[in-house]
């Protein structure tokens, strides 16, 4: 059994890593040993600190506490810093990592990353729920059978109002294609093969006379080898949340209800009318197979690589897609998003 050790004890790492953790403990005893260590040198400042945990402020003192043999550490720190983080636990000899999406911040660190990846030899497995969905399965169970015809098209909507976070100066998320976008970009990816970018929009986010450049919405717009169009829009400033993927087909029609929130794990799969709910933890799901994996499957198989090969393309359409903004801010890839009134 192997041992975590959890980098940023934020909102992902104290909140839905550590969850998920017990979670999957609860369910398999097996799965994982304890007691989770911790890296964070200002614990507490933006979640409190669970129970159970022990918190080291640096890499080095936690290492004393759990070598790299028996530890997956999970890197949950916001993409800006995500390749110093990568670096630092490699030069202490760590090598199992479960990595927050996306898997870097931009095609520059991206080759950097893969650097550390080959040089290293790691196992490394970046949080993708979504495709690890049981709901995921169910769609790509859709496709694969052929009982709707070919599949033609995904349009995923992905909202949440995220104000607070957004307007916060040391969120580390640059732009609305960094937040959310990545999910639902991997699970594309996942179902209808590899994409290239035809499309991208971003806008600012905006309250009263308040301006966050580039964090308001984002729109992608993907064409797939086997000529499925995607389309992904996300939208920071929206309501309410909203997770759905709608699946074209010559014959039918597909709608996915992803859980819109940790609070609940029930999940919605509509197919030509004909409804069913059931329960998915996807991110408990996720984390009891990458453990499993991590026990059984050696480095050098090339499911590792596969992986590694579908996260880094995430990364290079996100990147392609910021380049068609900055390319036309002025033009049609880029819009001013309506000015919300402050209060």
């Amino acid at each position: 059994m192997r041992q975590p050790l959890i980098v940023g004890l934020g909102r992902s790492g104290a909140g839905l890593h550590l969850r998920a953790l017990r979670t999957a403990r609860d369910r398999s005893p097996d799965v994982w040993r304890g007691p989770v260590v911790a890296v964070d040198p200002r614990p507490g400042e933006r979640a409190p600190v669970p129970d159970g945990v022990t918190v080291t402020p640096s890499l080095e003192q936690a290492r004393a506490l759990l070598p790299p043999d028996r530890a997956v550490v999970h890197v949950c720190t916001p993409p800006a810093t995500r390749l110093a983080v990568l670096a630092e636990l490699c030069a202490a000899g760590y090598r199992d990592l479960i990595v927050e999406k996306p898997l870097a911040a931009g095609a520059g660190e991206q080759a950097a990353v893969t650097e550390l990846h080959d040089r290293h030899g790691l196992r490394l497995a970046v949080v993708a729920h979504w495709p690890a969905s049981a709901l995921a399965d169910r769609l790509r169970e859709l496709i694969g059978s052929g009982r709707l015809g070919r599949l033609l098209s995904i349009d995923v909507t992905q909202h949440k109002p995220r104000f607070t976070r957004s307007l916060r100066t040391d969120d580390g998320h640059p732009t609305a294609f960094d937040v959310e976008m990545p999910h639902s970009l991997g699970l594309v990816l996942s179902l209808a093969g590899p994409a290239e970018t035809t499309g991208a929009r971003l806008t600012d986010l905006r309250i009263g006379e308040t301006v966050r450049p580039r964090l308001g919405s984002a729109r992608l717009e993907l064409l797939h080898a086997n000529g499925v169009r995607t389309r992904i829009v996300s939208d920071l400033t929206a309501p309410v949340r909203e997770r759905k993927a709608v699946l074209v087909f010559e014959h039918g029609t597909a709608v996915a209800h992803f859980a819109p929130s940790d609070a609940d794990d029930h999940v919605q799969l509509d197919v030509d009318g004909r409804r069913e709910v059931f329960r998915d933890d996807a991110l408990t799901a996720f984390l009891h197979r990458a453990y499993t994996r991590f026990d059984t499957v050696p480095a050098e198989d090339p499911s590792w690589a596969a992986n590694f090969a579908l996260h880094a393309d995430v990364v290079r359409l996100l990147d392609e897609a910021k380049q068609h903004c900055a390319d036309d801010t002025a033009g049609a890839r880029y819009e001013e998003a309506p000015r919300v009134a402050a209060r």
